[in-house]
């Protein structure tokens, strides 16, 4: 049995994967980040971390592995205490044990257990296609700055002339006002456009990214079988989403589909993208939807996620 394997698909759904008698796989999500000096863009992703204190079993891991060997929940405990006494023997012999999509393990001189994540694989299904990319560093010119420094070594100076030539003068000072206060105004609207360019554009990329990561399917393989959940409260502002449909009658038949598993499921509306979302349930609080979100994951929907939205 890859242990290995089953850590790596729950870590997909789970912010923590306990190993019992072993140690636990944490992930904690962190923003999309810039590197100054090198100018790439990296997107959000789940880091992961060991911690070899959590060594409860807490039922997860092999409650998973019974249910997709299809073996009594025992057996699959046993096995995981197996494999955990076959990795602890190769690490205190001084071995490196390599966890596939997970990262390496080994002993250090003081009897603790190190681990060295993989950086291949982001488990934080929100990036899903994302990459990092490199792009040129971004020069920006002062105008305002060159305007001044041309001011300062290029002064004005009129030369007062005979009477018949003041209206020219006059003319010519309103000129070179209008002038000044037209490249001035102009600079800023030039600024201003640009400025709003930028902004509408952020908005439409924003936009058409949202729109992927929820049309989006992260198919994971030996998928969870079906469970019946009864859920009372359908007020709040809490929403655990089961699909978001483009076509509103094949909305309607998810909702007939999810009652008839025992789920008080029904639609709340269109998103702003157009989309005729569907929930198992709403909750008061976060943490009765926290808790109902884990136990739809773990028994029915592995892509079931938590809105947060006032409904009118």
């Amino acid at each position: 049995m890859q242990i290995e394997t089953y850590i790596s698909d729950l870590l997909y759904r789970y912010d923590c994967v306990t190993v019992p008698g072993f140690g636990a796989f944490l992930t904690n999500r962190v923003s999309a980040k810039v590197h100054e000096s090198t100018h790439t863009f990296y997107p959000p992703k789940k880091v992961l971390s060991f911690n070899e204190q959590l060594q409860n079993n807490d039922g997860l891991l092999a409650n998973y592995i019974a249910e997709v060997e299809k073996i009594p929940y025992n057996n699959a405990l046993e096995r995981v205490s197996k494999q955990v006494r076959s990795i602890k023997s190769y690490l205190i012999e001084g071995e490196t044990i390599q966890f596939d999509n997970i990262g390496e393990l080994i002993l250090n001189s003081e009897g603790k257990i190190v681990f060295d994540p993989s950086s291949h694989i982001n488990y934080l299904t929100d990036a899903f296609g994302l990459s990092h990319f490199t792009t040129d560093s971004v020069v920006r010119e002062v105008h305002k700055e060159k305007v001044k420094e041309l001011e300062a070594t290029t002064p004005i100076a009129i030369t007062p002339e005979k009477r018949s030539n003041s209206n020219w003068l006059k003319y010519a000072a309103v000129a070179v006002l209008v002038l000044g206060l037209g490249g001035y105004f102009g600079y800023n609207y030039y600024n201003n456009s640009i400025e709003n360019h930028n902004q509408l554009a952020q908005q439409e990329a924003n936009a058409q990214l949202d729109a992927k990561v929820q049309e989006a399917t992260f198919v994971i393989s030996n998928p969870l079988p079906a469970a019946t959940l009864s859920l009372e409260k359908q007020s709040g502002n809490y929403h655990i989403v089961a699909g978001a449909f483009r076509i509103e009658s094949n909305s309607d038949k998810k909702v007939k589909q999810l009652k008839a598993r025992g789920y008080k499921a029904r639609k709340i509306g269109a998103n702003r993208y157009g989309l005729h979302e569907v929930v198992y349930a709403s909750f008061e609080t976060r943490t009765e939807a926290q808790r109902a979100l884990y136990k739809i994951r773990r028994e029915h929907n592995r892509d079931a996620w938590l809105l947060i939205k006032k409904l009118d």
